[in-house]
C-alpha cells in the first residue's frame, strides 16, 4: 500500500494503493491519456452510485463551480449568494466571471448557510444561490428550493466536501439545478485533482458538456463558435484512479465514520473542546473532524510540538477586501473563524493515531 507520507500524525492522510497504480498503467497501455472512454466510465459509475442521470467530469472542483455558473450565463451585473463559511473557490468562481459575490452568514450551531439570511440578500440582480454542504453537512435544501422558486433563481450546490453524504431526500449535490463535487487529494475519493458536476436536466447537461471544451465538445466538426467555454476537461489518467478508488468506497465511508466516532467517544467529557456536529445518523459523512476550542492557539502549539498536525479554520470570506463585505455582519461565522479547528482526518488515518490525538488532548485539558 502506498500512503501519503509525512512526519508524525498529519492533519490529513489518504491512500493510493496498487489498484490505482495498475489502473494508471492500464490507461497508458490502452493509450487512454486525455479525456476519453475511461472518463465516460467514471461518469457512468458516479451517476449510478448517486442515482443521477447526467455526470460531467472536470479538471477540479473549482472548475466544476465555474462551469456550473457559466451554464446559467452568470456574468457582470449579476449577483450570486454564497455563505461566508466555505473554501474560497466557491466565491472565486463567481468573482472570475465578473459577477458580484453576496455573502450571507451561517447557522449558529452548524457552519452551513442560514436560510433566513438568504431571502434578505436577494435583489433584482440575484441570479443564483450557492448553498455549501460543508464537511458533509446538509444545507436546508427544501427551504432553499422554495426561496429559489419564489424568486425564479437557479440553485447550484457546492458539494465538494459532501460526496455520498445524504439527507432525508437523497444524496447531497443532486437536489438542485446543478451539483458540484471535488476529487482533490483531501477528499473521500481522490484523483489528485479532479471534480465533476451533476444535473437531472438533459438540456443543462448538453450545455455543460459543450462549455467543458470551449463550447464545441458536442460538435463533430465546428464551423462556427456558438457559445463561450473553456478547457475544463479531466484526463483518462485521473479517471482511472477515480474508478479504482470508487471500488473501495464502502471501506472508506466506514473508516471516516469510525474516526469520527472515536473522536466523539474520546472527547465527549473533555472540557474546552466542543464538536461541530455531523449528523451521521441521518446519512451525513464527516470527512473532516471539526471542533470549537477556546484555547485553539495553545492547543495547536502543543499538538504540533508533538508531531501532530492540526488545521485552524480558514478566515471568513468577508476578510477578502475584493468582496467588499463588512466582517462584523457575520457573527456566527466569526465564532468558527476564531475557534474552529480540524483534528487529524482522512481515510488513510489509523485509528490508533486518532486515539493518540484524543489522549494528548485529554491530557492538556485534564
Amino acid at each position: 500500500m502506498i500512503k501519503k507520507q509525512s512526519p508524525g500524525i498529519s492533519w490529513w492522510r489518504t491512500e493510493f494503493g496498487q489498484s490505482e497504480v495498475e489502473a494508471v498503467v492500464q490507461a497508458f497501455r490502452c493509450q487512454n491519456i486525455s479525456q476519453g472512454e475511461l472518463t465516460q466510465l467514471l461518469e457512468q459509475k458516479l451517476g449510478a452510485l448517486l442515482d443521477v442521470p447526467h455526470v460531467v467530469a472536470v479538471s477540479n472542483g473549482s472548475s466544476a463551480l465555474a462551469l456550473a455558473l457559466m451554464a446559467f450565463d452568470v456574468t457582470s451585473g449579476d449577483e450570486v449568494i454564497v455563505p461566508n463559511r466555505t473554501w474560497i473557490a466557491t466565491a472565486h468562481a463567481v468573482h472570475i466571471l465578473g459577477a458580484k459575490v453576496i455573502l450571507v452568514d451561517v447557522e449558529t450551531d452548524r457552519p452551513v448557510v442560514d436560510i433566513r439570511k438568504i431571502e434578505e440578500a436577494i435583489t433584482d440582480k440575484t441570479k443564483v444561490i450557492v448553498p455549501v454542504h460543508l464537511n458533509g453537512r446538509s444545507a436546508c435544501m427544501s427551504e432553499i428550493e422554495k426561496v429559489a422558486k419564489k424568486y425564479n433563481l437557479k440553485v447550484v450546490e457546492d458539494a465538494a466536501q459532501a460526496l455520498f453524504s445524504r439527507n432525508k431526500v437523497g444524496y447531497l449535490g443532486t437536489q438542485s439545478d446543478i451539483g458540484c463535487f471535488s476529487l482533490s487529494v483531501t477528499k473521500l475519493i481522490s484523483t489528485g485533482q479532479g471534480g465533476f458536476v451533476v444535473t437531472r436536466s438533459s438540456k443543462v447537461s448538453e450545455k455543460l458538456r459543450a462549455i467543458r471544451t470551449h463550447g464545441v465538445e458536442n460538435v463533430v466538426d465546428p464551423r462556427s463558435w456558438g457559445i463561450p467555454g473553456f478547457n475544463f476537461r479531466i484526463t483518462d489518467i485521473q479517471a482511472s484512479i477515480g474508478i479504482a478508488q470508487l471500488a473501495l468506497i464502502t471501506e472508506r465511508l466506514e473508516k471516516v465514520t469510525n474516526i469520527y466516532k472515536t473522536y466523539q467517544d474520546g472527547l465527549k467529557d473533555c472540557p474546552g473542546i466542543t464538536t461541530i456536529p455531523v449528523a451521521i445518523e441521518r446519512g451525513e459523512i464527516p470527512i473532516y473532524n471539526e471542533f470549537l476550542c477556546d484555547r485553539r492557539t495553545k492547543l495547536t502549539e502543543i499538538l504540533e510540538n508533538q508531531g501532530i498536525g492540526v488545521r485552524p479554520f480558514l478566515p471568513n470570506l468577508s476578510r477578502a477586501d475584493y468582496f467588499k463585505a463588512d466582517n462584523s455582519h457575520f457573527p456566527n461565522s466569526i465564532q468558527y473563524e476564531k475557534y474552529g479547528l480540524t483534528l487529524p482526518s482522512g481515510p488513510g488515518q489509523e485509528i490508533s493515531q486518532v486515539q493518540t490525538v484524543v489522549d494528548k488532548i485529554n491530557q492538556y485539558f485534564g
